[in-house]
């Protein structure tokens, strides 16, 4: 337990919360280079098709800002720049070597100094209030110490009107499904992690991460506490992964 008597889940075990946030980044300063490769060999390229779709269900337009908290390699901040070329784009992220990756990527991409990269923590975030339109959260939601700080803090930068939009791994309704995307996900991807990027352990911990976050319903009651209305999601690949929209009204 940490100094407040706190734990939060990691490895499939609990750990001080405020010890956490520091194992995460050992594991993603370790996969970052790796980072997009192995998105695509894990998801069989599905993840793509997922970040489309919540930019798609974002609409984005050029007079709005947005934060991508967790943004690591820039995946969602460049779909939105090609939506809307003269938005104003923002990327945080806790883990340095994964905003170093998606600056480099900005350059190959033609669109250095189109994204404010900015390296901080999501459950403390170094903006003013009210400071953006829209924040999104791809697939980094689960991996903070306490997800209720982190919608909190998104609510808090938000201005009146903002949408939040999370895309996260989540619950499989179907049970024969579900046992099926198990057997992967706990033999073939940290196999893959070996041979790609060699690191297993890394993404042992992001199948057990998966596994201890909370499905569609409980996420929702979750956004809901943090005080964001309209809350809705759809389901992506019959639950693998989850969109969740809100509004800061």
């Amino acid at each position: 337990m940490d100094r407040n008597g706190k734990t939060s889940g990691f490895k499939f075990d609990n750990v001080p919360e405020d010890e956490k946030p520091e194992l995460v980044k050992v594991v993603f300063t370790g996969v970052s280079s790796r980072y997009d490769l192995m998105n695509d060999a894990m998801s069989f390229g599905a993840h793509r098709l997922w970040k489309s779709a919540l930019i798609n269900w974002l609409e984005p337009r050029c007079e709005r800002s947005l934060l991508d908290v967790a943004g690591g390699t820039g995946d969602i901040a460049f779909r939105y720049l090609e939506k809307a070329p003269a938005a104003s784009v923002t990327v945080l992220d806790f883990t340095e070597s994964m905003i170093d990756e998606g600056r480099n990527r900005a350059v190959k991409s033609g669109l250095d100094g189109q994204i404010d990269w900015v390296v901080g923590d999501a459950m403390a975030m170094p903006f003013a209030d009210q400071s953006f339109d829209a924040c999104t959260m791809s697939f980094g939601l689960r991996n903070f110490a306490r997800i209720p700080d982190a919608l909190a803090e998104a609510y808090r930068v938000l201005k009146l009107g903002g949408r939040l939009i999370i895309l996260e791994f989540s619950w499989v309704p179907v049970p024969v499904l579900r046992r099926l995307y198990d057997l992967y996900s706990f033999k073939v991807i940290p196999l893959e992690g070996q041979l790609i990027a060699n690191d297993r352990d890394s993404y042992q911990y992001l199948v057990e991460s998966i596994r201890r976050f909370p499905g569609q319903e409980e996420l929702a009651a979750l956004i809901l506490q943090a005080g964001f209305q309209n809350v809705s999601y759809r389901n992506l690949s019959f639950g693998v992964a989850a969109m969740h929209s809100a509004w800061k009204l």
